[in-house]
Parts: structure tokens; C-alpha cells; sequence
């Protein structure tokens, strides 16, 4: 059984989700603090929970290429490289709009949150980033019933 943990990747916040161990639901799992060991301490997440594999969010422009935020989350993911051991791959996911699509799905979009309700919505952006990546792997048949194939 392997477990996959999603990112989402802020400057003052990073949103950890985190699979099941058949690799197919997303469920959140915290809110870290940016701070100088972040990396450390989710590497300690991932012993913890024999993480198998990481997907971050890529903050890509609208237009699709890379800007400033980015830059800065793959700067993230090779100091996180450093802190894991060698055979844990990481994976970036294109997560346009997750916060947005997060904040849509708890009620909260066009109005100032509350420091708890700004963390809950970290996690369910790295949910949705991590969901999309298990459906990807999963393939396009994997929701079939057997009747239905």
C-alpha cells in the first residue's frame, strides 16, 4: 500500500492532503506554517505516514507558463528533494484556480476569512490538487461499474 501526499504550496501557508492507502480518495490532513523547516517537518509527515510519492501544485499563469510563483514553488520542491529520501518522487500537478475552486466549495469566496477558515481552505486546495492527480492515474475508466464496461 502506498499513500501519495498532496501541496499546495503558499507563501505564509502550505496545505498538506493526503491519500488513502488504495491511492483513489484525497482527504486533507493540515496546515503548516511557512517557516525555514517547513521542509523538515513535512519530510517527518512523510515517514510518518510512508508517503510513496509527492504531487505539488504548479502555480502556472492563466496563459500556462511559468511566472514568478512558479519559480518559487520549484525552489520549494528542491530544498524538500534534499530532506526525503532519494527513491520519493515529487510531481507537479497544474493547479490554476484551486484556492478559488477551495474557497467556492466551503462558502467562503468575496469574503475576508478567518485565520482557521484561511487554513482549511490550504488543505482543500491541496485536496483538489492531489484528487486530480489520483483520477489522472487512475484513468479515464476507473468510476465504471462493471455493468457499465
Amino acid at each position: 500500500m502506498s499513500r501519495t501526499l498532496g501541496i499546495d504550496h503558499g507563501t505564509v501557508r502550505i496545505g498538506l492532503a493526503l491519500s488513502d492507502d488504495m491511492g483513489m480518495f484525497a482527504h486533507p490532513l493540515k496546515t503548516l506554517d511557512s517557516s525555514p523547516s517547513v521542509e523538515k517537518q513535512i519530510a517527518e509527515i512523510v515517514q510518518q505516514k510512508r508517503v510513496t510519492e509527492i504531487v505539488i501544485g504548479l502555480p502556472l499563469r492563466m496563459d500556462g507558463h511559468h511566472g514568478s510563483a512558479t519559480e518559487r514553488v520549484e525552489k520549494f520542491a528542491d530544498k524538500l528533494r534534499k530532506h526525503l529520501p532519494h527513491e520519493i518522487p515529487i510531481i507537479f500537478v497544474d493547479e490554476r484556480l484551486s484556492s478559488k475552486t477551495a474557497e467556492r466549495s466551503l462558502g467562503l469566496e468575496n469574503k475576508q476569512k478567518t485565520r482557521e477558515e484561511k487554513k482549511l481552505v490550504d488543505q482543500i486546495s491541496a485536496v483538489a490538487i492531489l484528487q486530480d492527480h489520483l483520477n489522472t492515474q487512475a484513468g479515464p475508466d476507473a468510476w465504471l461499474l462493471p455493468e457499465d464496461s
